[in-house]
């Protein structure tokens, strides 16, 4: 019989991963709703995002939230030399040939950060002002820094819809989304409207690097880690729903959590059953598509 205790602490821990899934999750998305591109050097953003708050926070800044803004900023700047770079000149073309050329980039990336920082792995304490726990009964508390990355998530998911929604730019963005030669025949300048789009992106790529960088150990490889279920997440989800990446995230993260207390190894199973399930009962995402 499964312990009760340990079901809660396995929900709390796959809300953990999910928090960190949709972080991620939630700028591939934007990318692939509003330029039609699947980013699969997204991941390399992310574990840059990851590096760049342990350097500032170990070695310049000392803050962890600075260290946070200064991920960023760095991994957004990163994104911005990509897209204007390489990345545009590939939007017209197939999907496969958008995978091969962020895929190199993958590789680059992680060379390049494993020439600078070596193979071990680093860490960071979360902040002090959050270095303890939430007790719900005796048996069951979450720490109250991981209680700030769920909480961080659904802020994320309602400003970015506040943004599309409510906003010029918001409109801006979704009618290019809809119609990218209308838009540039009503004076939109739709190249530099992307490259806004993927700053945007890859800052929220950075800051969830940042995020989790007290919470798990960081390797260059760790983009390679996350890519493959934020793919996951975003194909259950629907490509290009932000909803979808919420919800899908937050699915894989419990059935990576829960699954092990089925089976051993289930955890990791789990989710690619999922997604072949969407894909063949639901092919477009439990969500359908962009919400851009």
């Amino acid at each position: 019989m499964v312990d009760v205790g340990l079901v809660g602490d396995q929900i709390i821990t796959g809300l953990s991963i999910g928090s960190r899934l949709f972080l991620i999750a939630i700028g591939l998305s934007l990318i692939f709703g509003v330029l039609d591109v699947l980013n699969f050097a997204h991941g390399s953003l992310y574990m840059i995002g990851a590096y760049a708050a342990i350097v500032a926070v170990q070695n310049a800044v000392g803050n962890f939230w600075v260290g946070v803004l200064v991920a960023g900023l760095v991994v957004g700047l990163v994104g911005v030399v990509l897209e204007a770079g390489f990345i545009r000149r590939v939007y017209d073309r197939d999907h496969l040939d958008q995978l091969l050329l962020t895929f190199a980039f993958v590789l680059i990336l992680t060379d390049v950060v494993r020439t600078i920082f070596g193979s071990g792995s680093n860490v960071i304490n979360p902040p002090a002002l959050l270095q303890f726990t939430i007790d719900f009964t005796d048996g069951l508390a979450i720490p109250a820094y991981r209680a700030f990355v769920i909480v961080a998530s659904v802020a994320a998911l309602g400003l970015l819809f506040l943004v599309l929604r409510t906003t010029n730019i918001g409109r801006v963005v979704r009618a290019t989304s809809s119609d990218r030669e209308m838009a540039s025949l009503l004076g939109i300048n739709v190249p530099q409207l992307y490259t806004g789009v993927f700053f945007v992106g890859s800052v929220l790529a950075g800051i969830g690097g940042a995020f989790a960088a007290p919470l798990q150990a960081v390797t260059p490889e760790l983009g390679n880690q996350v890519i493959i279920n934020a793919f996951i997440v975003v194909v259950i989800g629907g490509l290009g729903s932000f909803t979808g990446a919420f919800v899908g995230a937050y699915v894989i993260g419990l059935l990576i959590a829960l699954g092990s207390l089925v089976v051993a190894g289930a955890g990791q199973l789990l989710p690619f059953v999922a997604m072949i399930l969407v894909l063949v009962f639901k092919p477009q995402g439990l969500f359908g598509g962009a919400e851009t």
